[in-house]
């Protein structure tokens, strides 16, 4: 009976969507009445350039991460302009704005002034994800859109250099937790990074030619010939080097055994809090691990998704996403 009852565990886990509280201010189903194809319209939408580009799905994820961690997920970093959060120096490499205009100037077509641009960025990560192997959930809607963004808000972006205590610091200050922090930074199982952002590890890590001790030695060959010390600091390389393309555990794995890319995914490793985590995710039961992760992740998300969101009669519904009404 208990091995019974726990593959019909992994079953439901696995291949149902994860049906999840309704989050304070917004609703599953928001636009049930008032837009019925809106969430269908994302999906293909986010499908039809995912079957184009499959690397657009963490350009979606991180653009979701980024709006929510300034201001709030209230499609501020969609905004066009000279000091806006689009502008400022961490967002420059951001992608995925020209899914979320696709989808909105759909939605607009078929049902103008209702859906926000907040929760087309929503529903596309989810769907980012979802086309990227992981389960799909139920993404709770009603956001409305800011009508303010600033380049100077973007201190609170977690940075590839931060400490854990840096790290934490920013995510409590968003209502995450450790587990929170953990689980989202996870998201790095997929997408890549350029060599400029971690080669400092590589050659001169204590500012005296020395590499960063946490990486093992066979990936610091293998990193240093990806990057060379005086190569082009553009040059991409995956932020799980060996399964870049597919939604799962491999990148606890790569933290756990010293081959983390950026420092501060590294440092997950170094704090006995944070490692405990990494270390139930990376785990050693092939399947159960997977599945534990899968179930955390939507959980995390819709929580981060819900920071100080603009709900009722707050902000606007922007008729582009790019600027204000």
């Amino acid at each position: 009976m208990e091995g019974k009852c726990f593959g019909s565990l992994m079953m439901l886990l696995v291949f149902s969507p994860v049906v999840l509280a309704q989050s304070e201010g917004l609703q599953i189903g928001f636009y049930s009445s008032s837009c019925p194809q809106a969430e269908p319209i994302v999906k293909s939408t986010v499908q039809a350039h995912f079957s184009a580009d499959p690397s657009i799905a963490p350009g979606l994820l991180r653009l979701h991460f980024h709006d929510c961690f300034v201001q709030g997920c209230d499609g501020s970093v969609l905004i066009a302009g000279t000091s806006t959060e689009r502008s400022a120096l961490p967002n420059l490499g951001l992608r995925g704005f020209d899914v979320i205009d696709d989808a909105k100037a759909q939605l607009e077509a078929s049902c103008p002034g209702v859906v926000s641009c907040a929760d087309i960025l929503a529903l596309a990560a989810r769907d980012a994800v979802d086309l990227s192997g992981s389960p799909s959930w139920n993404v709770p809607t009603g956001r409305r859109d800011g009508r303010v963004s600033s380049s100077s808000g973007v201190s609170s972006l977690p940075s590839p250099l931060d400490s854990i205590a840096i790290q934490r610091q920013k995510f409590v200050a968003k209502g995450l937790d450790d587990h929170d922090l953990v689980t989202l930074v996870g998201a790095h199982t997929i997408g890549q990074t350029d060599c400029l952002f971690f080669r400092y590890r590589l050659y001169n890590f204590t500012t005296t030619g020395n590499a960063d001790p946490s990486i093992t030695q066979s990936f610091l060959t293998q990193l240093r010939a990806l990057c060379p010390n005086n190569g082009n600091g553009s040059k991409r390389v995956a932020l799980d080097i060996d399964s870049q393309m597919d939604f799962d555990v491999n990148f606890f794995k790569n933290v756990r055994d010293g081959k983390g890319i950026l420092e501060s995914d590294q440092r997950l490793y170094g704090d006995s809090n944070t490692r405990r985590i990494v270390d139930n995710y990376a785990g050693n039961i092939r399947g159960l691990l997977g599945v534990r992760f899968n179930f955390e992740f939507p959980k995390a998300m819709v929580k981060m998704s819900s920071t100080e969101v603009k709900t009722g009669n707050q902000g606007e519904i922007r008729r582009v996403c790019s600027k204000l009404n």
